[in-house]
């Protein structure tokens, strides 16, 4: 009896989630068949099947911009601003992890606080900061928000909070201080942290549309969110060839995901974040 209330029990779990990840799948395969449908519309309601599929739509996504600089600035800046996020992330969650300094608390918790503060009440400041500069319409100026992260700063720090003092007690005996402890001891540890916030840092700058539209104005430094929104016209819209370009879009994110799946896993689980 109990063996059939564990199988029943099983069953429905795997329908349950074989039923949300119908869910969360079906916009993207709506958006993939939109996209090779000709002329496709989302007036018409979504579909599964389509009668003549063709690749129309990419093509024309093609002719309609220079996407494959576009996707280049877009891989470029987000793979920069990643590498930027995990260096001053992780640097500041050792600091505040492990070193000791007046108001070490107040100020983490400060620092946390602009999670509070949405991007939106900072454009402003931030633009009149780069014109200042004479830094807008640069790459530059795509990166100046990005390079840290508070997120990753409290990411990184739980995970250093979790390894152990006495390893960075029996390096110190052994004469290593703490540029060798960060590199040698800590930053191996945490591997599985530092992947989850390269992920969240890519995703992030990948996806970026409100930056970039404030500060950028010339084609050469498009990123691709911003290159898709010129796709969508005043009066009439091509669906299946912002389709194409959604795809175009997400298509870098679900393999970069993919192959950190395990390592976004093991980070979370490993600093505790619920």
């Amino acid at each position: 009896m109990r063996d059939t209330r564990s199988l029943t029990a099983k069953i429905a779990l795997y329908a349950a989630v074989l039923v949300g990840a119908a869910i969360m799948l079906f916009p993207f395969l709506w958006t993939v068949i939109t996209s090779i449908t000709p002329e496709g519309s989302l007036a018409d309601g979504p579909t599964v099947f389509v009668d003549n599929p063709t690749l129309n739509a990419y093509r024309t996504l093609l002719d309609a911009m220079p996407i494959w600089r576009i996707i280049l600035n877009s891989l470029g800046v987000a793979l920069v601003s990643t590498v930027l996020q995990l260096v001053t992330g992780s640097m500041a969650a050792y600091g505040f992890a492990r070193l000791h300094f007046p108001f070490k608390n107040v100020i983490f918790g400060f620092y946390l606080a602009t999670l509070m503060v949405p991007l939106q009440v900072l454009v402003v400041p931030l633009f009149i900061e780069m014109k200042t500069l004479n830094l807008q319409d640069t790459y530059f100026a795509l990166l100046a928000p990005t390079i840290a992260s508070a997120f990753g700063v409290f990411l990184l720090r739980q995970a250093v909070i979790g390894v152990p003092m006495e390893l960075d007690e029996a390096a110190t005996i052994d004469g290593a201080g703490h540029l060798r402890i960060f590199t040698t001891i800590v930053l191996p540890l945490i591997r599985p942290a530092l992947a989850t916030v390269a992920v969240f840092a890519f995703m992030g700058s990948w996806n970026s549309f409100l930056w970039p539209l404030v500060v950028i104005r010339s084609p050469e430094f498009m990123t691709l969110p911003l290159g898709l929104s010129t796709l969508q016209g005043q009066f009439t819209t091509q669906w299946d060839v912002v389709m194409a370009g959604s795809v175009v879009s997400i298509v870098p994110i679900a393999i970069v995901y993919l192959l950190a799946q395990r390592h976004i896993i093991a980070g979370v689980a490993h600093t505790g974040i619920k």
